[in-house]
């Protein structure tokens, strides 16, 4: 299995987080709107944005996934939480360590910024990514609903 040293995003990144992110919009069966790529880029460049980007780096220096976080307020238990919105791996390092080293890595950051969780929803039909996210973190019980305006 590949070694993967999981970093914050950095713009010598640009190039490679495109084709990454590129790919996780096609697995979604989502276009590859350049506008809105460039809007989520320019998030990830903007320190005082809430989204941030992490990335895991092979030893050749190669990005082989992708995570974007933002933190979120939990009145309930009067704690922050981070929210992981994407996850994805390229095809060439699915299965190698990429996804397992991103959550591993997110979840010490959490811990380390005194955040309560890390939380995210995937699709219910992703089996792939379920058995990795089930190795690593607890399955809840909660349903998501969407309004859409």
């Amino acid at each position: 299995m590949t070694e993967w040293n999981v970093r914050p995003v950095t713009a010598s990144d640009e190039r490679e987080w495109r084709e990454l992110y590129r790919g996780y919009r096609a697995f979604y069966g989502v276009p590859a709107d350049e506008a809105k790529i460039d809007t989520v880029w320019s998030w990830l460049s903007d320190e005082a944005h809430e989204s941030h980007g992490f990335v895991a780096v092979d030893a050749e220096g190669q990005l082989g996934g992708i995570a974007h976080v933002r933190r979120f307020a939990r009145p309930l238990s009067a704690t922050t939480g981070l929210y992981l919105d994407d996850l994805f791996t390229s095809p060439a390092a699915r299965g190698g360590g990429a996804g397992r080293a991103l959550l591993l890595h997110l979840g010490e950051y959490a811990e380390d910024a005194g955040l309560s969780v890390v939380r995210w929803i995937t699709a219910e039909d992703n089996a792939t990514a379920r058995r990795l996210y089930d190795s690593v973190a607890k399955q809840t019980a909660w349903v998501t609903y969407d309004i859409v305006s």
